[in-house]
């Protein structure tokens, strides 16, 4: 069963094979954690996200496309989730303090780093925070996740080539917003 693609699982999960959801909860909880982590939000609300991805998951099987991709189809589930729990929150008045700039996207380990990749990753994630939430999952899902480009569109349900545009609109501005940064 370990060997079985996420599409193959997730049929099994449409036909009534209730348990492979496990599976793909082992698979993807970290991948679905740091989506998360990375919007900015805490450690708890985003195990708490993940959670509500995999009931959401269940509870839509039958919207899954047997031909489809299942990375795509999970973030786009994900991106959902985050919306809600957001709307949810300003609804009752509850502002939580997304707090990005304290987000880990090292990917080296930290004690090798040099002071300037230091300041350099700190003014990325300032960069980051400074963009609107749109842009910020764009360039989360892309760059960070490592959707593909024919991904992305499954997931915003837009062209390739829209997709394609809009990260690259992105890294524009997040560039920008890096240089004016970098020169305070």
């Amino acid at each position: 069963m370990n060997s079985l693609s996420d599409n193959a699982l997730m049929i099994k999960v449409k036909e009534g094979d209730l348990h492979t959801l496990g599976l793909l909860y082992e698979r993807h909880k970290k991948k679905l954690f740091g989506f998360f982590y990375n919007l900015g939000n805490n450690p708890s609300i985003s195990e708490d996200l993940v959670q509500n991805v995999f009931y959401r998951m269940l509870k839509y099987k039958d919207s899954f496309a047997s031909d489809g991709q299942f990375g795509a189809w999970m973030f786009r589930v994900a991106r959902n989730v985050n919306y809600d729990h957001h709307q949810k929150a300003s609804k009752r008045g509850f502002s939580e303090e997304k707090n990005i700039e304290n987000v880990n996207y090292a990917m080296e380990d930290p004690i090798n780093e040099t002071q300037n990749k230091k300041d350099n990753s700190l003014l990325l994630r300032k960069a980051l925070a400074q963009l609107s939430e749109e842009k910020r999952q764009l360039l989360v899902l892309c760059k960070f996740q490592g959707l593909k480009f024919s991904e992305l569109a499954q997931v915003l349900d837009i062209s390739e080539g829209a997709a394609k545009v809009r990260v690259h609109r992105a890294l524009k501005e997040l560039k920008s917003v890096f240089v004016q940064l970098e020169k305070q």
